[in-house]
């Protein structure tokens, strides 16, 4: 009997897994629609399962359907409120939604927006994502309710100790909010040198761009792409070159 409840329950837990990896496989692939679907089949008959309601809340995001993803996050959140990732996703959810209400619909929600990121850092302080979550949130916010600059910058260099390619990619950021081009570039170069992925690229080429350095995108894209040897940067040169006189 005791090796029957130990199979039992070993069962479930491989046909769990197996569910989870079949809808992180389409968000993977982009298959939003079927992802959420999939999950909230699959919930019905698991409701227990964090993991699916988790990456429900996951599709819902990649679908914008923001209201769904709030609650989802919330509840995770309410469930097991010292996970790091809850607080961040249903912050990151709630900062999304805020983007799409009324301005003074924002201003109700936004506070919840930074504590969220607050409380997952508080929880695990080497959490990347909710460190550039309130490097931008510092940038983008007003002043007036919460805004800074210098948190901004702040975050960026507690960035820096934990990835130091992120941190200069949000250094260069904090530097181009502020049109500092010179100080954006150099920390971009610095991100590329020691990281050198697309990503690392496409920041300082986004810079250029910003900055009508059409050229100078140009031939940091014609770098990435001997590089990297990735086609779509060639279709990037081609846009940009017809902006060049």
């Amino acid at each position: 009997m005791l090796r029957l409840v130990i199979f039992f329950l070993c069962t479930i837990s491989a046909f769990g897994q197996s569910e989870v990896e079949n809808i992180s496989s389409l968000i993977a692939q982009k298959k939003y629609y079927a992802a959420k679907e999939q999950a909230k089949t699959y919930i019905e008959s698991q409701p227990e399962s964090l993991k699916l309601q988790e990456l429900l809340g996951d599709a819902y995001s990649h679908l914008k359907e923001w209201d769904h993803a709030i609650n989802i996050y919330k509840n995770l959140v309410e469930l097991q409120p010292q996970n790091a990732n809850y607080h961040y996703k249903y912050g990151g959810a709630l900062g999304m939604k805020a983007k799409t209400v009324s301005k003074l619909q924002a201003l109700m929600m936004i506070n919840d927006v930074e504590l969220a990121f607050l409380k997952a850092i508080q929880l695990n302080p080497s959490h990347i994502n909710a460190h550039w979550a309130l490097v931008h949130y510092y940038l983008y916010v007003p002043g007036i309710v919460g805004g800074s600059n210098k948190k901004a910058l702040n975050y960026a260099k507690k960035l820096q100790a934990l990835s130091v390619v992120d941190g200069f990619l949000a250094l260069g950021q904090v530097s181009e909010y502020k049109k500092d081009f010179k100080t954006a570039e150099t920390n971009y170069k610095h991100a590329i040198t020691i990281g050198g992925s697309k990503t690392c690229y496409m920041h300082l080429v986004d810079l250029y761009i910003t900055f009508e350095k059409y050229q100078m995108a140009v031939n940091t894209l014609q770098e990435a792409y001997k590089k990297l040897g990735d086609d779509s940067l060639l279709e990037r040169i081609s846009e940009i070159e017809t902006k060049i006189d």
